[in-house]
């Protein structure tokens, strides 16, 4: 949290006041976890079909267009499950799970409702987690920054105006994120046997919060 705090000398009137800024801006690429479960009867068969599956998924993303450093691997297990008689709820055998899940970031979303079709047609069975952003997310933050300190200086012009009092020095300053950025996004449709799966990005609202301590005269 970027912030001057001197000390303040005793038995000095002072007043705090908050401002908040907001900049709203349009999304130009989205992060999405894909990712591939396989289940067979031995660790073996579960590896080789997942593994398959997880290279044609690679495959289609770079044929999208998608850059081989945009897919990044985030999670991978293998683990042994039960497997439980529907009848009786006793285990009647074991077989292997494999998940393989991938984080890939789209940087043309014109492409993102392809990319979603093309993968589950490949092979992926988990797909979760599209979070929208912008490449060049500070030229946002620094406005939304500069709008806060700003809300919070005529906020306390106007105090001190009506409180017939004068503002002294500026004593302390602090900026923070507020609760941005905030995503709002339509997915309108999710039926995968379409051509492209229709996801509008909507909007990103980015928030900074700003405190500020003067001395009043």
């Amino acid at each position: 949290v970027p912030g001057v705090s001197p000390s303040a000398p005793e038995n000095v009137r002072s007043m705090n006041v908050s401002g908040s800024g907001l900049v709203t801006i349009v999304p130009d690429m989205a992060t999405i976890n894909i990712g591939v479960r396989t289940e067979e009867d031995s660790v073996t068969d579960a590896l080789k079909g997942n593994t398959t599956q997880a290279n044609a998924i690679s495959r289609v993303l770079q044929n999208l267009g998608i850059e081989q450093e945009d897919i990044q691997t985030s999670n991978f297990n293998v683990f042994p499950t039960d497997r439980y008689d529907p009848m009786t709820g006793q285990i009647e055998g074991r077989y292997f799970v494999v998940e393989n899940t991938v984080n890939v970031t789209v940087r043309d979303l014109s492409s993102l409702g392809e990319v979603l079709s093309a993968v589950v047609e490949a092979g992926a069975n988990n797909i979760y987690g599209i979070n929208f952003n912008v490449e060049d997310r500070e030229a946002a933050v620094a406005e939304a920054r500069d709008l806060a300190i700003k809300d919070a200086q005529a906020k306390a012009q106007a105090i001190a105006d009506s409180a017939g009092v004068k503002l002294g020095q500026l004593m302390s300053i602090s900026v923070s994120s507020g609760n941005g950025p905030i995503a709002y996004y339509d997915a309108k449709g999710s039926d995968f046997a379409e051509a492209a799966v229709p996801i509008t990005a909507g909007t990103l609202t980015i928030s900074m919060d700003c405190y500020l301590t003067y001395e009043i005269e």
